[in-house]
């Protein structure tokens, strides 16, 4: 363990772990470090297809530690400064090309939540406790969650969440869109391996980096023709390498597919040649 963060491996997953029970795996500054080092590491693992966050004990994340010791936030410059560095610094989980899946086991608020907002799946125990409590604690939101939140559950239901600040389930999480799944507590992490499992034997590191990545830059895109022609000649470059004959081969042969290409493939450079006008 280090700075509060366990990393173990379960064959291709990565098994990242809040490790802090006695402290209900509250962040530190360190620990949010930590956390974002550990899944560069293991983005950087080619071996490593899937990467699953989970917390220890009966907590996933109760936030920031308030704690003695725990978190201040009036910076003052010098800290302002140091923090400002070290988060242009942390990788953004939305540029790793690794899937990363929150088995998110009990309950979390604050940046216990806004964390796992923003990575890819995430799976909640549906009787627990989630809620993006910042305005209850004299804050704003934080992580980038004012700008995501509306794109995952609709602007209407995010401005509810994130003005009012309410505590809510996980099963009322899974009927946001904020989770795909709800189950009991035993079964959280279970799942979110099962998920894991499939993605590292059944699809190609390659296309699932490349759509991950694909998928958040289009986030952003205004222009739905730009969106449209960016897709398909990443799609049409795709038909042309290792990985597209061999999933067509081993689907007709019925056997599991070798795919080959890196999931840090380069993305193929585009420029719009066409054009819909007259």
């Amino acid at each position: 363990m280090s700075d509060g963060i366990t990393v173990e491996r379960d064959g291709a997953t990565g098994v990242v772990w809040l490790d802090r029970p006695e402290r209900g795996n509250a962040f530190t500054a360190a620990m949010q470090t930590e956390l974002h080092r550990r899944l560069q590491s293991l983005d950087d693992d080619e071996a490593v297809r899937a990467i699953v966050v989970t917390g220890r004990g009966r907590h996933f994340s109760t936030g920031a530690d308030m704690g003695p010791g725990g978190a201040n936030f009036a910076f003052d410059d010098a800290r302002h400064l140091a923090a400002r560095t070290e988060m242009a610094a942390r990788p953004r989980p939305w540029q790793l090309r690794t899937p990363i899946i929150g088995a998110l086991n009990g309950s979390a608020v604050g940046i216990g939540l806004t964390f796992p907002v923003q990575w890819d799946i995430r799976i909640v125990n549906e009787t627990a406790k989630y809620g993006f409590v910042f305005t209850r604690r004299g804050l704003i939101p934080e992580q980038n969650s004012l700008w995501l939140l509306p794109r995952l559950v609709g602007f209407g239901r995010a401005v509810e969440l994130l003005l009012t600040g309410r505590i809510f389930s996980g099963a009322d999480a899974a009927a946001f869109g904020l989770a795909t799944e709800a189950l009991p507590g035993e079964q959280v992490l279970r799942r979110a391996l099962e998920i894991a499992a499939d993605i590292a034997a059944s699809t190609a590191p390659a296309a699932v980096g490349v759509t991950k990545r694909l998928a958040y830059e289009l986030l952003s895109e205004t222009d739905r023709e730009s969106a449209f022609y960016r897709e398909w000649e990443t799609f049409r470059w795709f038909g042309h390498q290792d990985d597209a004959a061999e999933g067509v081969a081993s689907f007709l042969e019925r056997r599991s597919p070798e795919f080959s290409l890196s999931k840090h493939i380069p993305l193929p450079q585009t420029d719009r040649g066409w054009s819909t006008d007259g």
